[in-house]
């Protein structure tokens, strides 16, 4: 079985600019190419999960998302990055503008099932891997799909929870907090 670094996108990988639509928005964040390769030479998959409600606010279709991401990991091969093993997303949202999208579904964080489909694609060990994001719901998903997780501080850490269809697990913490990507690979490397 494989381990894995699960990832959430915006804000872990890219800033986040609040619903990422456009090319000329995206940002990849400080020394993430470098420690995503750091990670990958260290043997673990590299599997984006990722919430992105632009699909069910119509400003993007799952296509376009699929386009953009392509975008993302061109960017960071392009700087010296690894190729990403896998993308997952979630396009519902619970109060979506587009009907289609509005509903009650098992794949939004912080559900875990991005997270397992991810898993059984790629042969990982949840109970080997790890979560990174910088959402609590982030972290809520990583430990239901039976990950270690940590919550990095360069995105929406201190915003307000997502919305979600149930209430939060208020129990559940991050097994880590650190600054970065790069800070949260060290403590995973330093748990391997």
């Amino acid at each position: 079985m494989n381990r894995a670094v699960f990832l959430d996108r915006d804000g872990v990988l890219v800033r986040d600019v609040h619903l990422l639509a456009r090319p000329e928005d995206i940002e990849i964040l400080p020394g993430v190419p470098g420690t995503l390769a750091q990670l990958h030479r260290a043997g673990f998959k590299l599997l984006v999960v990722s919430n992105q409600p632009v699909v069910a606010r119509g400003s993007l279709d799952e296509a376009g998302v699929r386009r953009l991401q392509k975008l993302i990991e061109d960017q960071i091969q392009l700087a010296g990055g690894p190729a990403l093993d896998g993308f997952y997303f979630c396009p519902h949202h619970p109060k979506a503008t587009v009907p289609a999208y509005r509903v009650m579904c098992e794949c939004r964080k912080p559900r875990p099932l991005m997270l397992q489909q991810a898993a059984r694609d790629h042969g990982v060990n949840l109970a080997s891997s790890f979560m990174v994001g910088d959402r609590i719901t982030d972290v809520i998903a990583g430990a239901a799909a039976g990950c270690r997780t940590v919550q990095v501080e360069t995105g929406m850490h201190l915003a307000p929870p997502i919305e979600t269809e149930q209430p939060l697990d208020s129990s559940i913490k991050p097994g880590h907090v650190c600054a970065d990507l790069s800070a949260a690979a060290r403590w995973i490397l330093e748990q391997s």
